[in-house]
């Protein structure tokens, strides 16, 4: 079944790196292409024999392309080629935006007298209702281009329908996921990082889990978080457009929100189709 895929979102958080990735992954890429040339584009492809071996067509807009309309234009794809079509957003924080400006000496695109930082919020203002409109948001604020790839190999190519619940562990030392549906704390429970025998393994080790399942508290823990997203999740699902990302928090993202986070797994992955885990902090450190 092809895929016709469009990336827009914050200039700088990695729309020309998604574009190489999956043209690796056997998409025909068109990069910085007007929003109204897209059903046209779409039409062509899809009518190429030579373009029959490919896996679809990935199409970038930036901020620069995005009218007002644009929303319209993809609501008009989505009538027309249904669920073959998915509108990623790239995004990630104003601190790492500012970052990478710095670190390659860009302009940023909508630098008309303002200041980097006054073009990253003017942007978000400018795309909010693209970020309103898009099926996965993608926050890249801590990936490395391994992760990426991880990430976009999970949504496209480990279940034919794509991610329909994204289940992540993350450190609070790097950051809070800005693409998150709902944010789990689990520091509340005891540490593996102070036994020094568990201190350089990961949740994702037997004598981690075993550990942390010796107190109470965590079964209690999982016993009540079950509880709300056994009600949470299919609300969700019906009633919100896109993908439902449950992230999980510790302090460094190590051993219990990786526990956690295999745990959850596990039990909704029996449920629903289109459940992946993503650990995006396991390799960051020890805490």
């Amino acid at each position: 079944m092809k895929q016709f895929i469009i990336v827009t979102g914050m200039s700088g958080a990695g729309k020309t790196m998604t574009l190489k990735v999956l043209e690796d992954f056997g998409f025909i890429t068109i990069d910085n292409l007007p929003p109204e040339l897209l059903p046209q584009l779409f039409t062509l492809i899809s009518e190429r024999p030579e373009a029959s071996k490919s896996r679809g067509v990935v199409a970038t807009v930036d901020v620069r392309n995005v009218s007002r309309n644009f929303v319209k234009v993809i609501d008009d794809i989505s009538l027309a080629w249904g669920g073959d079509v998915k509108v990623i957003f790239l995004t990630a924080s104003d601190e790492e935006l500012l970052r990478r400006y710095e670190r390659t000496r860009r302009v940023h695109p909508l630098n008309r007298g303002l200041s980097t930082g006054e073009g990253i919020r003017a942007e978000r203002e400018l795309l909010a209702p693209v970020l309103d409109r898009a099926d996965i948001v993608i926050d890249t604020s801590m990936m490395d281009l391994h992760q990426h790839r991880e990430r976009l190999l999970k949504e496209f190519f480990e279940y034919d329908g794509g991610i329909s619940i994204l289940i992540s562990s993350f450190g609070y030392k790097y950051g809070v996921p800005q693409d998150a549906s709902y944010v789990m704390d689990v520091r509340c429970l005891p540490n593996p990082y102070y036994v020094e025998e568990l201190k350089n393994l990961t949740g994702e080790d037997e004598p981690v889990k075993k550990y942390l399942l010796d107190f109470p508290e965590t079964h209690k823990f999982i016993e009540l978080a079950k509880n709300f997203l056994d009600f949470f999740i299919p609300q969700f699902l019906n009633n919100v457009r896109g993908q439902l990302h449950i992230s999980v928090g510790c302090t460094g993202g190590r051993h219990r929100s990786v526990a956690m986070a295999e745990w959850l797994y596990e039990a909704y992955s029996q449920q629903y189709k289109g459940v992946c885990v993503i650990h995006r902090d396991k390799g960051h450190g020890h805490q």
